[in-house]
Formats: C-alpha cells, structure tokens, sequence
C-alpha cells in the first residue's frame, strides 16, 4: 500500500477536545467495491473548488492511474514545512473507479501530523517538502488494483497575521516558544469580572461563525496560581476542534472566539460565570486564562451525514 493512501486510510478521526492524545494513523486498508466493467480513462485529474472548501475532481470513470505521483494544484505563501515540526493538513479522496468518496476532513475537522517520515509515510513526506502552508496538492495511486485519487490541503499549524497591542497592565503577558507555543504569566493581582477578549496576533482568515467547527491549539492557565491545567502543546497531543457559538463549549469561549478570525490568537480571561458550570468540576469557581490559536473553521455537517468525529463535549464542560 502507498504510503499516503496509508494516510487516507488511516486518517486521525478529529479528536474534539476530550483533552486525551489523538493515536498515530492506522495502517488500514480502503474499503471498495466491486470494479466497474468499462474500460479505465487515462485523461488527466482536473481539481477545482475554492481555498478551503472541499475540492471537486473531475475525470473519466473508472480511472487508470499510469503513473504514481503528485503534483501542486495551487503553491502555498505561508512559512515553509521544516522536518519534526507539527503538519496540520486537509484531506479528500475518492475510488477513481466510481468516485466514491472515501475520506473528507473538510466536512470533520483537519488531521494533525508531524513532518516526518514515519508520521506521514515516504511518499506524502516527499510530496510536503519544500511545500508552503497554503498549498494544495493533488496525489495518484493505486491500491490493490484500486485508483485512489487524493487532494491534500497544508493548514497552519500556529497563529500567523500582525501581532496586536501587548495586554495592558494587570493582564497576563504571554511570550511563545519558536513553535509558537505560550507560556502564560499571570499578574500578582485581583482577575477581572467581566469577559476579556483581547487578540495577540491578527489573522487574515475567514471569520469564525456560530455553528462552525472550529480548529484551534491551546493552553489553559489558572489564574489563582498560574498553573497550566490543559494545553494541546504538548508531543503526541493534536489540535482540537468542536462546534462552537451553540454551547457546546465554555460562554467564555462561545463568545470571546466568534467573529475572531482563522489565523488570530487570542487570550481570553473567562471569569467563574462564564466558565463551568457544573459545579462539581474541579475548575468551578476559577478564573482561566485561555491562549488559543485558531487554526480552521468551517460548517460542521448535518446531524444525519456520517462523521469522523467523536464524543464533541469539551474537557472544558466534563471538568
């Protein structure tokens, strides 16, 4: 089996912030039917379909794949993939005997991997390097007889836009690692009462919208000691996503992230009342300091359409 219809195959089921580590993509193999009788096509893979929304292939059925390979639908102009650092990437495939549509992460959430070869496989690897965030790539292959034509979207894996004003006084400072990770201090005084939404970094994405999956990295601070409590900045640990603006998640987060933009990192400081409200959690009653990296939004599918992701509540609701 080809290392990125591996990838296909096995792709991470969105993990919708229960706050455990996603696994490692399984080795499974795609599930197809019967081939068609008809002679394969041997004409060329046309890809179109707006930046960030799911692609559409257009080809003759059933389809010959000739040669393996890849080649770049549109080129990225965001920072470079470099080896070990974190990849989040888009993916959509499709049998090119029929085109059944086989994986979609565009209508779950986007899977997180590292940029090496054993995370992604030889082939996908190779395909990614020298790659920009942005990028789009179409990927040919055949598995066990069966053509399985691929379109792989590179997300950002931080925040990246114009850095905003630094908190004021009596806020919390945050500084980040070369990973873009935060490290969050905060003040020797009395938190506030009321919501604070305050952007560290500008991003020039589509607006986040109530009703949206939202994809985001994250770090929570208590504010009574500063202690980090839950963070996906760990190894092993992927971005998180769920639906947001329909109380699936903290008020806090439900209001302080909608209308923010993909690619923004924002601080929120959630008082008790708009944090969790379940009394028995153990955060009941604290202030958190929230930074989150919003990585990707998009329409969450309809209740009855099949989904990759799992239980959606939040480690933010269970406590």
């Amino acid at each position: 089996m080809s290392s990125w219809v591996r990838v296909v195959a096995g792709a991470l089921a969105a993990a919708v912030m229960t706050g455990t580590a996603a696994c490692a993509p399984a080795s499974l193999p795609v599930e197809v039917g019967p081939a068609p009788s008809s002679s394969a096509s041997q004409e060329p893979v046309q890809v179109t379909g707006a930046n960030g929304a799911p692609p559409t292939l257009e080809y003759d059925k059933p389809f010959d794949v000739v040669r393996s390979g890849s080649r770049t639908v549109w080129p990225g102009t965001g920072d470079m993939l470099e080896r070990d650092d974190p990849v989040l990437l888009n993916l959509y495939a499709e049998d090119g005997r029929d085109g059944t549509e086989l994986q979609n992460t565009f209508r779950t959430a986007p899977a997180a991997y590292t940029m090496t070869e054993s995370s992604l496989g030889n082939d996908l690897f190779e395909a990614l390097e020298g790659q920009r965030v942005g990028a789009r790539l179409s990927l040919l292959d055949e598995q066990d007889g069966v053509p399985v034509l691929v379109v792989v979207d590179v997300l950002p894996a931080r925040a990246s836009g114009t850095a905003g004003e630094p908190p004021g006084k009596g806020l919390p400072q945050v500084r980040l690692d070369d990973l873009g990770a935060p490290t969050v201090r905060v003040p020797d005084a009395e938190p506030p009462s009321d919501l604070v939404v305050h952007p560290l970094i500008r991003g020039a994405g589509p607006q986040v919208r109530a009703g949206q999956i939202v994809t985001v990295e994250f770090t929570a601070v208590r504010w009574s000691d500063g202690s980090v409590v839950d963070t996906t900045w760990t190894e092993g640990t992927p971005p998180q996503s769920a639906e947001i603006g329909i109380g699936k998640l903290v008020e806090g987060w439900d209001q302080g992230l909608l209308e923010q933009t993909v690619g923004s990192q924002v601080m929120l400081v959630v008082p008790p009342d708009s944090g969790y409200a379940d009394t028995t959690s153990r955060l009941a009653g604290e202030t958190m300091v929230y930074v989150v990296d919003i990585l990707d939004t998009h329409q969450a599918v309809a209740e009855d359409e099949p989904r990759q992701a799992g239980d959606e509540k939040t480690q933010e609701e269970e406590g």
